[in-house]
């Protein structure tokens, strides 16, 4: 009922709006494309250069999970060319078929197609969950990287054929830099006593564990925070598996990590996977895995 009323004020605000024509554009006469993260930014930046202008629906500081648009972020929407979508977030899953009934005008592209998705039993996180049990966060990963940066090349080259040579040379320097990446990391995990386990309160690397062979542990249980029971069976597997790292995201509570890092000596190391300095975030992550990071 929440969602109903908020969007019919939003397609007031909608029809109030001239079509087509946001702030941004009136300012230097370039089409908007929205994406739903800051990750998705970055690729799409990459590959479009000057061409759009690009804005991410769910903000910096929050996560994509839980978030309920704006007023003037879903008016921002309905002044775009077209929307390029992550895949399976639950901003996306929550919203995403109300908000095509009220801008039927934008194209919408999935940039998770083709990608070899993890699969579980579907979990309930607290106060959202992951629709099929599908692992979300795809963009944790060189390998899925390669391919969202693929059908974001080919979104653009749809929306605007006229540039496409251009769009193909700054595509093939984005692949450049993400297998430059893809190639530190693996330099720097195989060093001698880099820890194949690591400790996460959500679980957002599992894509990332994938491409590499680690063991990501995370802290959430069900969604829901750890049972006493659960912060005991943590700290003795930390142990056991020799963990020396708990990766900690800015949107969740880290008392229950710091708990499990007193007992067992463990780094607490802060990280956004949902940061547009993509590349950034990659490297930190492998880099505090390595035991010449280890405090």
């Amino acid at each position: 009922m929440r969602q109903t009323i908020f969007l019919s004020l939003i397609t007031l605000l909608l029809v109030s709006c001239h079509p087509g024509k946001s702030k941004k554009e009136n300012q230097d006469n370039k089409p908007v494309i929205a994406v739903t993260i800051e990750p998705q930014r970055y690729f799409t930046e990459a590959i479009a250069g000057d061409n759009f202008n690009v804005i991410s629906l769910v903000p910096k500081g929050t996560s994509p999970e839980t978030y309920d648009p704006t007023p003037q972020q879903l008016v921002s929407l309905g002044d775009s060319k077209a929307y390029f979508r992550i895949g399976h977030i639950g901003f996306e899953q929550v919203w995403m078929d109300r908000l095509m009934e009220n801008t039927p005008h934008i194209q919408v592209f999935d940039t998770s197609k083709d990608i070899d998705l993890i699969y579980g039993e579907e979990q309930n996180h607290g106060d959202h969950q992951h629709a099929g049990g599908v692992e979300p966060h795809i963009w944790n990963s060189t390998t899925n990287a390669m391919i969202i940066a693929r059908n974001t090349y080919k979104a653009l080259c749809q929306l605007d054929k006229e540039n496409e040579a251009v769009y193909l040379a700054r595509y093939d320097s984005l692949c450049q830099r993400i297998m430059h990446t893809d190639s530190l990391i693996r330099q720097k995990l195989a060093t001698p006593g880099t820890a194949e386990a690591f400790m996460i309160y959500h679980p957002a690397l599992s894509y990332f564990a994938r491409d590499y062979g680690l063991h990501q542990i995370s802290i959430e249980e069900g969604g829901k925070e750890p049972s006493p029971a659960h912060l005991k069976r943590l700290i003795d597997f930390a142990r056991k598996e020799g963990v020396r790292v708990i990766f900690v995201q800015p949107e969740f509570d880290r008392r229950n990590a710091e708990i499990i890092a007193r007992e067992t000596g463990t780094q607490i190391v802060p990280i956004n996977p949902l940061s547009y300095d993509w590349e950034v975030e990659m490297l930190k992550i492998a880099e505090n895995l390595t035991p010449n990071n280890a405090r």
